[in-house]
């Protein structure tokens, strides 16, 4: 069974023509209504005659990524095997679908995500200003997640199978806007593999809800955050492998050069002298000794993005334990 969910916010003048491209290969529509000020469920009740919809409301609004978590369960409950996310503004061609879901379908991937940036033809369209701003979060959310292998991490068009939504923290899922670049963090912990598929987005007279300003003063916090946790959970508490070592090492190093060179500079501050060619010494080499060992985690990190679907074995490779860290039953944060 192949579902689709469409979060629905101030996309009533949209949302019946998205609908009406979603092909025969799709058995179930799950349209979200995130406490629409336009009452696009009831929009979509009126005026849908499509047996494959149900609609699915929220008293109060809990933004893109509360919809999505309601649309996940709901379709993980009814028995779907791969779940698409599409939105309801019509940028995301419906068509597309096939191509989401056949990676997932294969063996071949847990996760699929849409990327503009595959094609430079698909960029044509696409404001410089969001070009600029995908293109740093994309790389940011490289180093966040884990993920060196894809782009366009707030690419709302994704695909997911049906059996990875039980073990995700649902609980802790950002509802908001950072909401995709969440659940590759979550992914990563449970060594989903990611797939992207091109895409071209179609931008028309939709307006977008984004709070470019908030985005701003939020991602970059929630980012660090979760990169913080992945390191802790893949080279630390789950496996102590030599990527954890180099880290290890690499920051220390790194911390011993620049305490010892800023204590010297300082002495030699009060005394009114220049700091010798051997305390300079001292202090560069451990710093650049630290340096090279942390590029090297850096590149023990990108090869060891996940390569195996898990979606048939997760029960079986994560055992009791870390079902529960997945979960949130653990004392980690």
């Amino acid at each position: 069974m192949i579902a689709v969910v469409i979060p629905c916010f101030k996309v009533k003048g949209h949302i019946l023509g998205v609908i009406a491209r979603i092909g025969p290969e799709v058995d179930a529509i799950y349209v979200v209504d995130d406490c629409c000020p336009e009452g696009s469920g009831d929009f979509v009740d009126a005026h849908c005659q499509d047996s494959r919809v149900r609609v699915l409301r929220h008293a109060t609004n809990q933004g893109v990524g509360g919809a999505m978590i309601t649309g996940y369960q709901r379709a993980a409950v009814d028995g779907a095997t791969v779940i698409v996310k599409i939105d309801g503004d019509g940028q995301m061609d419906p068509s597309d679908i096939r191509r989401f879901v056949h990676p997932i379908l294969a063996g071949k991937a847990d996760y699929t995500k849409g990327n503009r940036f595959f094609d430079i033809e698909f960029l044509a369209s696409m404001p410089t200003l969001r070009i600029f701003g995908n293109a740093v979060l994309s790389f940011v959310s490289k180093i966040s997640s884990g993920y060196w292998n894809v782009m366009d991490p707030t690419n709302g068009y994704t695909a997911i199978h049906g059996g990875l939504i039980k073990y995700l923290p649902t609980e802790k899922i950002d509802r908001r806007y950072f909401f995709e670049s969440d659940m590759l963090f979550r992914l990563n912990v449970l060594r989903a593999v990611v797939v992207d598929i091109p895409m071209e987005s179609v931008y028309g007279d939709e307006i977008s809800n984004l709070n470019i300003k908030k985005v701003a003063l939020e991602f970059p916090g929630k980012y660090l955050s979760r990169f913080a946790k992945r390191l802790f959970y893949s080279y630390f508490l789950r496996d102590f492998n030599f990527g954890s070592v180099e880290l290890l090492f690499g920051l220390l190093l790194v911390m011993v050069g620049a305490g010892f060179g800023f204590w010297h500079w300082h002495l030699a501050m009060l005394a009114g002298v220049s700091a010798t060619s051997g305390q300079v010494m001292l202090a560069a080499l451990p710093i650049l000794v630290g340096i090279q060992l942390l590029v090297s985690a850096i590149g023990y990190d990108i090869s060891s993005v996940p390569k195996d679907p898990v979606h048939e074995t997760l029960p079986s490779i994560l055992g009791t334990n870390l079902v529960r860290l997945t979960k949130g039953e653990s004392h980690v944060e």
